[in-house]
């Protein structure tokens, strides 16, 4: 595949491509603006610099036909836009949608309170003075708190009604919900109890995805640009790679990482978290996880890889690598169909963002982790309670079959 054809796959892929006055607006992949793209059968056009320089398809047509085709029921690249087919649309189920958004804060705490109810309290030597909160209700406070996007002082009313529905056994300070998300030993336990509310979608969920996102922080990095040949200070973020189901968007599992931290290693240990629990039929990926040992991975799990080759890719490793790169190149309208499924990766990304917002407010690197990581846990209780409404299902976070189950749970409180 040529690095143009790459390119405007990739475009295709992470933009929204739409259809205005007659003519498809394509983004630039810098983010400077967009190009009018018109595809007609006798000559493509594209008001981009490429276009006007070589008369050739430039990447943004080539994403107009890719977005055409993936889009528009598998018509042909090209085709007459004065007939443009209708794009395939999905009815939302209103009332079920309605009835999980009206009650969602509800369900959440009930939901919420289940899940923590598999955290094991610590054994604490006896001492004079007051009592320690039970770790099951400091967890709870630090999710619920994420969850409101409120400031932990503004978040104590909530917390106080939390009570009175019994879902808190003490009273917990403000300053005593921040300190928890100190707590180092807070960030594996996070990241378990993401895998286990994910449990009750393990009969819907087959398919995957696994993408990466960050969140800015309130610090700030000085960094040369290479482009224009200045320094530029922009905003730190954490970086947060994750595997998600297509159908449902629940997140089987995220790994927090410094923002330099490079893509691809993250994808083995994402498949194996969900293969704990889920039956992985398909997993998707974009190029940056593109390797032989990632689509092993995949394969010894009993699932298809469908993660996009570069450019230069051969097959020449041989083995279950060349036979994926052999079914992208040769059979590439279907390769694509599995592997487009990876932009729901982006809907749960967008659906964190916009209800959990897009920052974190903390300061320190253990806290921002954590914080991360109750966005993700606090969406995943989102998207059960809404599959409760659509689907009936019921949420089971700790089955009976899985013996021990406080143990994974397991934290010893600082002192």
């Amino acid at each position: 595949m040529k690095a143009r054809e790459l390119k405007a796959l990739e475009l295709a892929a992470r933009v929204r491509i739409t259809w205005e006055n007659d003519a498809w607006s394509v983004p630039s992949a810098s983010g400077n603006g967009k190009y009018r793209v018109v595809l007609k059968p006798e000559r493509n056009t594209c008001t981009c610099p490429d276009f006007e320089l070589t008369g050739k398809d430039c990447k943004h047509v080539l994403a107009a036909q890719f977005v055409m085709e993936r889009d528009y029921g598998g018509q042909p690249l090209l085709i007459d836009t004065d007939t443009l087919p209708k794009k395939k649309t999905y009815k939302q189920n209103w009332p079920a949608y309605n009835r999980a958004q009206t009650t969602e804060k509800h369900r959440f705490q009930a939901l919420l309170f289940d899940l923590c109810q598999g955290i094991q309290e610590p054994a604490r030597p006896k001492k004079p003075g007051p009592k320690n909160i039970p770790l099951a209700d400091a967890v709870f406070a630090a999710a619920f708190k994420i969850s409101s996007t409120f400031s932990a002082r503004r978040f104590m009313c909530d917390l106080g009604d939390a009570r009175e529905k019994g879902y808190r056994s003490r009273p917990i300070h403000f300053n005593s919900v921040n300190a928890y998300l100190e707590n180092a030993e807070l960030t594996p336990m996070l990241e378990r109890l993401i895998v286990q509310s994910s449990l009750p979608l393990k009969a819907v969920e087959v398919d995957f995805a696994v993408d990466s996102t960050g969140f800015s922080t309130s610090r700030f990095v000085r960094g040369y640009d290479h482009k224009y040949g200045c320094t530029r200070q922009e905003h730190d973020w954490v970086k947060a790679p994750f595997a998600t189901g297509v159908k449902t968007n629940t997140v089987t599992g995220v790994r927090i990482l410094d923002r330099d931290a490079a893509d691809a290693p993250q994808f083995k240990p994402l498949v194996d978290t969900t293969a704990e629990r889920f039956t992985i039929k398909e997993m998707s990926g974009d190029k940056a996880y593109l390797s032989v040992e990632n689509v092993e991975a995949v394969c010894s799990h009993g699932g298809m890889p469908f993660i996009a080759p570069k450019a230069n890719t051969t097959g020449g490793a041989g083995g279950l690598f060349e036979r994926m790169v052999h079914s992208y190149l040769f059979r590439r309208d279907d390769f694509l169909a599995h592997y487009h499924k990876r932009s729901n990766a982006e809907s749960t990304v967008n659906m964190v963002k916009a209800q959990f917002r897009d920052h974190v407010r903390s300061k320190t690197d253990t806290a921002m982790k954590n914080e991360v990581l109750c966005k993700f846990l606090c969406h995943n209780l989102c998207v059960v309670i809404q599959s409760q409404c659509e689907l009936g299902i019921e949420a089971p976070f700790w089955p009976e079959e899985l013996p021990d189950k406080a143990a994974i749970l397991s934290l010893v409180r600082p002192g």
